[in-house]
C-alpha cells in the first residue's frame, strides 16, 4: 500500500496527476492488494507513516546552467554579504518585482461598514476600469515595504540600464525616502528569482555596477 501511494498515478496507467485516498483504494482492491478497504482506512494508515500522496508543492527545476552560481549571489545578499565582505550600516538590499493584471474596478455605489448584527455591505455591480500594475519593492535588512501602482506593465529602462525595468526605478525611489535618502547610501538590488529571466542587480549612485543576474 506504501508503495503504491509513493508511486505516480500516471506508471498505472491511470489520467490522474496525483492519489487521493479514494483511488488508492480502489487501484488497491483492483490489483488483489486488499479485498476491499475505504478511503478513510488508507488515510489512516498512510497518515501513521507520514506519507500524504494527495498533497504536493509546486517546483520549478533550474534550466539555467548557471542558477547556482547566480542564485549565491542573491543568497549572500540576504545573508548580508558581497563577494565575501559584510555590508556595512550603509548598504541596503533591495527586493523588487511587480504583480500584474490587477483588476481595477470602480463600484457604482460606496461600501457601507459594518453595523451591530449586520455584515459590511460591497455593491456587487462595477464598471472596469482597465488592469494595472502593483510594484514592489522590499528592503530586505530592515523589513521595509515601498509600493506603488501603474497604469502600464512591461520592461522599460527608465534609468538606461537594460532589462531592469520599471522595478529599477521604484528602488530608486526607495533611494530617496529615509532611511535610505541623504547617504553614501548602496543599494543592492534582486529583481525576480535569479535564473528565472528577467532578474538583475545593482548598487546605487554611490556603489560599484553589480553584474545582471
Amino acid at each position: 500500500m506504501k508503495a503504491l501511494a509513493c508511486a505516480l498515478p500516471h506508471e498505472s496507467g491511470l489520467p490522474l496527476s496525483r492519489w487521493s485516498c479514494h483511488d488508492i483504494a480502489s487501484e488497491a482492491v483492483g490489483r488483489g492488494i486488499v479485498a476491499s478497504i475505504s478511503g478513510a482506512t488508507v488515510w489512516r494508515w498512510l497518515s501513521a507513516d507520514a506519507i500524504r500522496p494527495w498533497r504536493y508543492r509546486s517546483w520549478i527545476f533550474p534550466r539555467d546552467p548557471g542558477f547556482q552560481e547566480k542564485a549565491g549571489r542573491v543568497l549572500d545578499l540576504y545573508q548580508g554579504f558581497w563577494e565575501d565582505e559584510p555590508l556595512g550600516p550603509a548598504d541596503y538590499v533591495i527586493s523588487a518585482d511587480e504583480k500584474t493584471s490587477i483588476q481595477a474596478r470602480n463600484r457604482r455605489h460606496a461600501t457601507l461598514s459594518s453595523a451591530p448584527g449586520e455584515p459590511m455591505r460591497v455593491e456587487h455591480e462595477y464598471p472596469r476600469k482597465a488592469a494595472l500594475a502593483y510594484l514592489a519593492a522590499w528592503d530586505v535588512r530592515r523589513a521595509k515595504l515601498f509600493g506603488r501602482g501603474e497604469a502600464a506593465t512591461g520592461w522599460t529602462a527608465p534609468l538606461g540600464l537594460d532589462g531592469m525595468g520599471r522595478d529599477v526605478a521604484l528602488s530608486d525611489e526607495a533611494g530617496k525616502r529615509e532611511p535610505h535618502h541623504g547617504s553614501e547610501t548602496k543599494i543592492e538590488c534582486g529583481l525576480q528569482a535569479a535564473g528565472g529571466g528577467g532578474g538583475a542587480g545593482r548598487r546605487g549612485q554611490h556603489g560599484a555596477a553589480v553584474p545582471a543576474l
